[in-house]
């Protein structure tokens, strides 16, 4: 049974044809150059029209000599990466502002290991795969910065960095959001206040701590009950109960993000306490389940699609050689619910 021919998709030496112009200048007036006349640009834009023709991606590539894609290589190790909602929330903002550009985002999941990740960031340059990429969880001493300099790689750092950093960055305040928990414990009455702090070696689990104990130290306390967590609710878990087996144990703890915080809660009723009066807890992040917690969880509330899409703006700008925008992505909230309260008198 024979078939009907499909009909041909117009390409662009059909628009050149029926402007009466080179396939060059369809592409310069397309992308929005300088460079040929308005009546030539009014012409071209007619014959796009008529023909329905859009430039694919590969064909904008090839002529622009650019990928038209962004890049994000993400460093963990897959669980933690699986129980983090972060991510979802951040990546839903990148793309909410490449898809109105008629951009694409390249994603890159590497188990941890330095040569890999860096092997990763070499393909996405030699191959021209991406424009510049976004780089997130920001390390102390991150290498990231001289691979991405030798490779001639632009890039965005999302957070405030440790320090050297080439590229823009922005804030994103969450010092602020911890110092303010810090102070909302103090104000109830706390003065044996834990952090559990997040994995070792990333900027912000450093910086959160720092904010714990400046806060501290500002009223005169001593930050003395700290442990590593790693940002899993398994690591939360365990440093509650290594915390609640100090000699005095404390009243109350921050956490570095709410999936730590809810299995800390988990683990201090399972210990037989009662929450909030016998240990407040103070989360990190404000993810959707910490409201629906029992007692609801208080916390630092975090726009994660928000500094998506203030970093991938960026990043755009960056790329394409416009100047760099004022972007100040929402200031953290800190959201009071019934997991803390005034310490019991004992």
């Amino acid at each position: 049974m024979g078939s009907t021919p499909s009909r041909r998709r117009p390409t662009i030496e059909d628009v050149a044809r029926l402007a009466g112009v080179s396939k060059g200048a369809v592409s310069i007036a397309l992308n929005g150059h300088a460079g040929v006349a308005d009546t030539t640009r009014a012409r071209i834009t007619e014959a796009a029209r008529t023909l329905s023709w859009r430039p694919s991606l590969h064909a904008r590539a090839l002529l622009a000599s650019r990928s038209f894609a962004l890049g994000l290589v993400m460093s963990r190790p897959p669980e933690l990466l699986a129980a983090d909602p972060f991510f979802p929330a951040f990546i839903a903002g990148v793309e909410s502002v490449l898809a109105n550009r008629g951009l694409a985002l390249v994603l890159q999941v590497v188990d941890g290991d330095p040569q890999t990740e860096a092997a990763s960031y070499q393909r996405l340059a030699h191959d021209r795969r991406v424009d510049g990429v976004l780089l997130t969880d920001l390390r102390i001493d991150d290498p990231r910065f001289d691979w991405l300099t030798e490779l001639d790689l632009p890039a965005v750092a999302v957070g405030r960095p440790a320090a050297g950093c080439p590229f823009p960055w922005l804030d994103t305040g969450d010092r602020e959001g911890v110092r303010q928990a810090v102070r909302h414990l103090i104000a109830l009455g706390h003065r044996r206040i834990a952090h559990v702090g997040g994995a070792p070696g990333y900027v912000h689990s450093a910086a959160r701590r720092r904010a714990w104990e400046d806060e501290l130290r500002a009223h005169g306390l001593e930050p003395e009950l700290f442990i590593a967590g790693d940002f899993t609710g398994q690591g939360g878990a365990a440093a509650t109960r290594q915390l609640l087996g100090s000699k005095p144990p404390p009243t109350a703890i921050v956490y570095a993000n709410d999936l730590m915080a809810i299995a800390g809660m988990a683990a201090a009723v399972e210990a037989g306490l009662t929450l909030p009066d016998e240990l407040s807890v103070v989360g990190v992040d404000d993810i959707p389940l910490a409201a629906h917690v029992r007692p609801a969880l208080t916390t630092v509330r975090q726009d994660a699609t928000d500094w998506g899409r203030a970093a991938a703006r960026s990043l755009v700008a960056l790329v394409e050689g416009e100047p760099l925008p004022t972007l100040t992505p929402a200031p953290v909230t800190f959201v009071e619910r019934s997991s803390t309260s005034a310490p019991r008198a004992h």
